[in-house]
């Protein structure tokens, strides 16, 4: 039995045509183009997301400064 609760369900984000529109617009009308960027951005977002999951576990958590910190020499010695 895992030991973390489930997310709370949250509303989904409403996107509109005008959205769609506008990120095939910034592609200059390329659908290929539009579908790339916007898996680039996704995996990015996906890096991001993983590397502020490592932090948060190891300093926030556990309540110790970051990894990050302690390499600096700007972490407290207790």
């Amino acid at each position: 039995m895992p030991s973390e609760q489930p997310p709370a369900e949250r509303e989904p984000i409403a996107i509109s045509e005008a959205d769609v529109d506008e990120a095939i617009a910034a592609c200059d009308g390329d659908l290929r183009a539009t579908i790339k960027a916007l898996l680039i951005g996704q995996q990015y977002l996906e890096v991001a997301l993983e590397m502020a999951r490592q932090e948060a576990s190891w300093g926030y958590i556990r309540g110790r400064p970051s990894r990050k910190l302690r390499a600096e020499g700007g972490g407290d010695a207790a």
